[in-house]
């Protein structure tokens, strides 16, 4: 079996200078780039002044490439996997591709360098002992707003990629499935000039995208601090018989606002016993 490599290299996802100078060398040291899309692989290639021949390999085509690029690692060549940013196969492609390859007996290699996830997770200030990613959103309203309910009582803090044609509505479902008062964080245009990290209840960070057009422009990371631990929603006899009455006459939102006031217990904890009763 021939020693070549296929290596999973990291690339920007927005600052040029974040390339590693490990990736450096073997981008222009492999036989081939397969690029997600060559034509905007090109500019970075073009940037570093890396001659390496590209070929497509996305969604539609990785299939039909992957054998493609096992007969070239079998003629011995190395060959370096990309995709338009950061690190390939998180919600990009190439899951295809390295299990193939791997089950050809070939060696995969990863390059680490940028994640957009690992980028906002470590500069947002919310919990990252435990997390998850979720990838995006399903693209339309009902199937979106389903998939966010079934998260609601997720206890690790939760993450999600979005657009910024959806990012509006996106927020709005953070609010109705998750509850106005859940803290999030939002992360914008990472490593970029416009760089920015918005945290709060959900509530507030969507007055604050719907009140700035800025705030809506380019890639976005989407944190949602994990439910209360079930211990944590345990009331005691008489905070649940006080959110009791107040969920006879008042909304989840309300109810448990006051009964916050009332009973001197966390809002959010609260907050999550309602949604709990309803």
């Amino acid at each position: 079996m021939s020693e070549a490599v296929l290596y999973v290299v990291a690339t920007p996802i927005g600052n040029l200078e974040d390339l590693t100078p490990r990736a450096l060398r073997i981008l222009e040291s492999v036989a081939l780039i397969a690029a997600e899309d060559t034509r905007h692989s090109g500019r970075l290639l073009s940037h570093f002044n890396i001659k390496t021949p590209m070929i497509a390999v996305h969604d539609h085509n990785e299939r039909q490439q992957q054998q493609k690029i096992i007969e070239k690692l079998q003629r011995g060549d190395d060959i370096a996997l990309i995709s338009d940013a950061g690190t390939p196969l998180i919600s990009d492609p190439g899951f295809v591709l390295v299990r193939e390859v791997r089950a050809a007996g070939f060696k995969v290699s990863p390059l680490p360098g940028c994640c957009a996830l690992v980028a906002a997770l470590c500069a947002a200030g919310v919990p990252s002992d435990r997390f998850a990613f979720e990838g995006f959103p399903p693209a339309k309203s009902q199937q979106r707003l389903n998939f966010y309910t079934a998260l609601a009582a997720e206890t690790r803090t939760l993450m999600f990629y979005e657009s910024p044609h959806r990012i509006i509505d996106s927020l709005k479902d953070i609010v109705a499935a998750f509850g106005p008062e859940r803290q999030i964080a939002l992360a914008r245009e990472l490593t970029k000039t416009f760089e920015t990290f918005l945290n709060g209840t959900a509530e507030n960070v969507l007055a604050q995208v719907e009140a700035d057009p800025n705030q809506r422009k380019g890639e976005f990371v989407l944190m949602v601090e994990g439910a209360p631990k079930q211990d944590e929603t345990l009331l005691d006899p008489r905070s649940s018989e006080v959110l009791d009455i107040l969920l006879e006459e008042l909304s989840v939102k309300q109810a448990s606002a006051l009964a916050a006031k009332i009973t001197g217990i966390k809002k959010k904890v609260m907050y999550q016993a309602a949604l709990d009763r309803k």
